[in-house]
């Protein structure tokens, strides 16, 4: 008996250390999805398409600790491909490093949460830096260096207090260094190198760095005085100041007694100097004596307060003339009217708001005066800094703002100063550029008919040519359509849109309020909307079925990152073909995000203004006018039956039976001889069969009638991702790389290769 259960005993203790070392199922998964998108190299010894441990089979490059991943190092391999869309369950993994092979398209918008060491080096990663890298709070080690990445890079460290070593250079970024660089306490190494950054250095002048490469870029304005104390600089290639910086205001210590005005002046600190405090306060006479003194010492603080405040205005006025008169000689100087952001009477704005950034960036913390909060080390107020970084979102193509949140005009133009013109200075963070409505006419040429390119519910879009030869897209708000309270609202949510970073939704590049004109600068997408793509084009420009389902995902891409990344989330509200930007290469840009902060109350959206979207809206909306993100889900299931079928939502042309194209298809997403006469006539039957099931399937799901029975994106992207997958193993003729397919047979297209 005994023997028995040793025996017993042991197998059981051999069971449970086998289990245990078994790996991680949720880790499995990541790797085996991680081995398909990097196109099941050979290279990779012991790695499966399916199934599969990692930790007991030894997979190269993995690292593990009991039954988790904890490393990924898959550097110099020659590895193709992308890193797949999982990345972000690998919760153990600490090491990722797939630096130095040919890795392309973007970075994963979600990465591992507890990473400490990031090095995608030198691959053909494009787009821009992720949002998911300001929660990674443990990250130590970051280099993203020669790659292609563009646009701003964002302000996505402000809690990466233990980050040391961050490279991003020989990239294409531009725009402003974020504010959030300069509260990197810990970072010891820094590389912008070979970038095309903007403006001033100033965020970086407050930290401990042994190391700081920021050659071959454009920055401007002075270098900091700090920089000399920098082991190793280098700064060639940019456009900085020759002149030494304008010297730093002179700091005058408080008076006496300013700082014991909390202290109780009848009893002494311990370690005071005898009788320094209070020396009579036990001297016996009374209560009358004593408060004849608190009453004499509360006067006392007063006039001195009164002086220091005095002393302040005087000095910040003195230096502001000082200031100016370096550059214009004497002028007739002015008395300040406030002491919080106003110029003197008849100065020059832009000067006073230089002189202003140049003293918020001088003087001690408790004299910048630009905010009524407690001011952090960069200068912008840590409510602001909080709130950013709680959105999590950063910018996208656009110039950031310097130390100040005021937003700066292109070089070429100039922010209209007039009392009836003059645009106020937005309180709230704005990472987009200010654009006069003079310059935005001249490169309109006044909003011509011949310049414009697209009209909706909230204005007409014009094309917009600039000097510089730079083509943007013009959005020139129509003020019946917004419901504004203030102009803060209207900042409020172009700081919003401003922050939304994602490939696939257009880019605002810039904003104008002025003469109460509202209007909004949009990076131009130069193939047009989707809908017309769809609707009106010829044969000549018949979009493929790859690139259709190619735009499926891209478009699913956008609203999962609006859905479920934005925090809070944001709501879309008019979800519609036309609202789909196509570029050279096909690839779609959701436009109009962030839009409906501006547009009127839910009864005002019933109106005919949003007709248009009707065929587009989900059932709870057109009852009772609830919209949510759920109702987004909708209608992207009707776009997806656009892309299948070719027909328009509503389309009062055809029989009634079929004039609603959801009431008409939805029944027939299910019978494949049904469903094969919905497809769009012009692929001329130029598609996989099963990749066209896998489709109607999606759309099924999203367009159902109950919204909590419709899926999140998150799993609409992972559905049309693997659905891609399946479709690129097709064999594909030389002119798909123009945006056309050819016909497959029907025995290739056999049920191992799709879902």
């Amino acid at each position: 008996m005994e023997t028995a259960m040793f025996v017993i005993s042991s197998l059981l203790f051999l069971s449970a250390n086998s289990v245990q070392s078994t790996t991680n199922p949720s880790d499995v998964e990541v790797l085996v999805l991680l081995y398909s998108t990097l196109n099941s190299p050979p290279q990779l010894t012991g790695w499966k398409s399916i199934g599969g441990d990692p930790c007991e089979e030894s997979w190269r490059g993995i690292s593990c600790s009991g039954s988790d991943v904890i490393s990924i190092e898959l550097a110099g391999l020659g590895l193709g491909g992308t890193l797949g869309y999982l990345l972000s369950n690998l919760l153990s993994l600490k090491t990722l490093d797939v630096s130095n092979n040919n890795i392309r398209e973007y970075i994963p918008f979600q990465l591992p949460p507890n990473l400490t060491y990031l090095n995608l080096a030198s691959n053909n990663f494009s787009g821009n830096l992720p949002y998911s890298i300001a929660s990674m709070l443990s990250l130590v080690y970051m280099n993203v260096s020669h790659n292609l990445l563009s646009q701003s890079i964002g302000d996505l460290f402000s809690f990466l207090q233990n980050l040391s070593d961050l490279d991003l250079s020989f990239n294409s970024l531009s725009g402003d260094l974020p504010n959030s660089l300069g509260l990197l306490s810990n970072l010891s190494s820094l590389c912008l190198q070979n970038n095309q950054l903007t403006g001033s250095v100033n965020v970086l002048s407050n930290l401990d760095l042994n190391n700081l490469d920021i050659a071959n870029n454009h920055f401007t304005g002075w270098l900091p005085q700090a920089f000399h104390k920098i082991r190793n600089l280098r700064i060639e290639g940019n456009s900085f100041e020759n002149v030494p910086a304008p010297p730093p205001p002179p700091y005058t210590s408080p008076p006496p007694l300013v700082s014991h005005n909390h202290h109780n002046h009848t009893e002494a600190p311990a370690n005071a100097p005898k009788g320094h405090y209070g020396q009579n306060a036990n001297s016996g006479r009374g209560s009358s004596s004593s408060n004849t003194k608190s009453l004499a010492a509360g006067a006392l603080t007063g006039i001195v307060a009164g002086s220091v405040a005095f002393a302040s205005c005087a000095v910040l006025v003195t230096l502001f003339f000082l200031y100016k008169s370096k550059k214009k000689g004497n002028e007739n100087q002015n008395k300040l009217r406030h002491l919080v952001g106003s110029p003197p009477v008849g100065a020059n704005k832009g000067e006073w708001h230089q002189f202003s950034d140049y003293i918020s960036s001088h003087v001690p913390t408790e004299w910048n005066f630009r905010t009524k909060e407690p001011a952090s080390s960069n200068g912008q107020s840590s409510s602001v800094q909080q709130s950013l970084v709680n959105k999590g979102l950063g910018d996208h193509k656009l110039r950031s703002s310097p130390s100040s949140t005021q937003s700066k005009p292109p070089p070429s133009d100039k922010m209209s100063t007039g009392k009836s013109g003059s645009a106020r200075i937005p309180r709230v963070p704005i990472t987009a550029a200010y654009y006069s409505v003079a310059s935005l006419q001249t490169a309109t040429n006044s909003f011509s008919q011949e310049y414009l390119i697209g009209e909706g519910s909230l204005g007409r879009v014009y094309r917009a040519e600039f000097s510089n030869a730079k083509i943007f897209a013009v959005k020139k708000l129509d003020s019946a359509a917004l419901f504004l309270r203030d102009e803060e609202e209207f900042l409020e949510a172009v700081s919003n849109i401003s922050h939304l970073r994602h490939p696939n939704i257009t880019a605002l590049v810039g904003y104008c309020a002025e003469h109460g004109q509202h209007l909004l600068v949009y990076e131009h997408i130069s193939n047009g909307a989707l809908h017309d793509m769809l609707h009106f084009s010829d044969d000549s420009r018949t979009l493929s079925w790859n690139v259709r389902v190619k735009v499926a995902l891209g478009t699913a891409r956008a609203l999962e990152y609006l859905h479920e990344v934005c925090s809070p989330s944001v709501v879309h509200k008019s979800l519609k073909s036309a609202n789909i930007l196509l570029d050279e290469d096909l690839n779609p840009h959701l436009s109009d995000c962030g839009l409906a902060a501006l547009t009127h109350n839910t009864e005002r959206q019933l109106s005919t203004e949003m007709m248009p979207s009707f065929g587009y809206s989900a059932p709870e909306f057109a009852m009772s006018g609830v919209y949510t993100i759920k109702s987004d889900v909708y209608s992207f299931g009707v776009v997806m039956l656009e892309l299948l079928t070719g027909r328009k939502p509503l389309d009062s042309a055809r029989v009634r039976s079929e004039q609603s194209l959801v009431r008409w298809a939805t029944p027939q997403l299910h019978d494949i001889d049904a469903l094969a006469k919905m497809v769009d006539p012009a692929l001329n039957g130029i598609y996989p069969a099963k990749s066209l099931s896998r489709f109607a399937d999606i759309i099924a799901l999203c367009v159902q009638p109950e919204p909590e029975f419709r899926p999140p994106m998150s799993e609409v992207v992972q559905a049309l991702v693997r659905l891609m997958q399946r479709t690129s193993l097709v064999r594909r003729s030389s002119t798909d790389e123009l945006g056309f397919s050819y016909r497959i047979p029907e025995h290739e297209a056999t049920s191992d290769m799709f879902l």
